[in-house]
């Protein structure tokens, strides 16, 4: 029987899942992918920091907020010929996806346009496009959209119980409200959160039953694992256990069958088996290039050998578009209903 997406997860049904032999779980996760996608084929993203440090918030895991000293110094935003050139550079290395991240608590509206600039011009090279820039309006969300943005990302960072004890400086509903709005522009979203903060299991399972309960399932999440940086408050954190992380991989997938399931911050430490076994859970989506931000990660050529050992391939966009006939709206963004019928294809729409 076809895997059922549902809005309606209850906390207990995820832990039982979590608590399943390893085999069992890794089974049914890699069941439920190949329902979905092609199970050799990996998305590959690309993020750069377009504007650099000097936050205002204070996110207990984050080196770009300004309270914290951790030698990440405040940049102005980038020039979009410099923008696009590095776009070119990650299209070249295999890149389907370009992400723009901004250390805002929210963007002003003047910002917008300079931002829209960068968009249009990385959609212009073939590439979809991404942008994190803290809290939207519903006006700049749409502006964003007219631009040719593709996805917005926004994450929830972890369980609605344990955010209090992370950041204190944005409510969880304003991160809710920042996903309508941006799902109400048309824009697709990419929405996940951090684990290894100190959370408990079930606290993990919160995060994923959050997401997995929202109006739409996200249509990339985004697992990050916590890079411990000095001079933030979660450094010397006791570090989640490798297979515990490749669990919550694999009940993200088992939750939300038609997401992108990302390997993100904390890849540069994992190995290569490590990142095997979170492929087999049904990982289907990475970063790639030298930093995430301010964070390491595995450079270019580490993951086309890796990818290489594994019989993995980058999962090619345009291939991708054709097979499901998807022609671009307005602003040149495709949006797709991840919650509708699978496309025959079996890749993600």
């Amino acid at each position: 029987m076809p895997s059922e997406i549902r809005h309606d997860w209850r906390r207990e049904e995820l832990l039982a899942l979590f608590d399943l032999p390893l085999p069992e779980l890794l089974f049914r996760a890699a069941s439920v992918h190949r329902e979905h996608f092609d199970p050799a084929e990996v998305q590959v993203s690309t993020l750069l920091s377009v504007k650099t440090g000097g936050c205002p918030e204070d996110c207990a895991y984050c080196p770009q907020a300004q309270r914290y000293h951790t030698g990440v110094d405040a940049t102005k935003l980038m020039d979009t010929a410099e923008v696009l050139e590095k776009a070119r550079q990650a299209k070249a290395a295999g890149a389907s996806r370009f992400c723009m991240g901004a250390a805002w608590r929210s963007p002003r509206d003047r910002d917008i346009p300079k931002v829209a600039a960068m968009i249009a011009g990385v959609k212009a090279l073939g590439l979809e496009t991404c942008a994190t820039l803290g809290m939207l309006t519903p006006q700049q969300a749409r502006a964003l959209r007219e631009a040719g943005l593709d996805y917005y990302n926004h994450n929830l960072d972890t369980a609605p119980e344990f955010y209090r004890d992370i950041i204190h400086t944005r409510q969880y509903q304003d991160r809710l409200d920042t996903l309508e709005h941006v799902r109400e522009a048309g824009l697709k979203t990419c929405c996940g959160g951090i684990v290894g903060m100190g959370e408990t299991r079930e606290q993990r399972a919160g995060l994923l039953q959050a997401l997995a309960n929202l109006p739409a399932h996200p249509d990339s999440v985004p697992i990050n694992r916590l890079v411990q940086v000095p001079g933030t408050p979660l450094a010397g954190t006791a570090e989640l256990d490798p297979f515990e992380f490749v669990r919550t991989i694999a009940v993200a997938r088992i939750a939300m069958p038609r997401s992108m399931v990302r390997l993100s911050a904390g890849r540069e430490a994992m190995s290569d088996e490590l990142q095997a076994l979170c492929f087999a859970a049904g990982a289907n989506s990475i970063f790639h290039g030298e930093k995430l931000l301010t964070t390491g990660n595995p450079d270019v050529e580490r993951d086309q050998a890796l990818f290489a050992r594994l019989g993995l391939r980058a999962m090619p966009l345009a291939q991708c578009d054709d097979r499901h006939g998807k022609s671009t709206g307005a602003g040149g963004t495709v949006h797709a209903d991840i919650t509708g019928p699978a496309p025959a294809c079996g890749c993600a729409a």
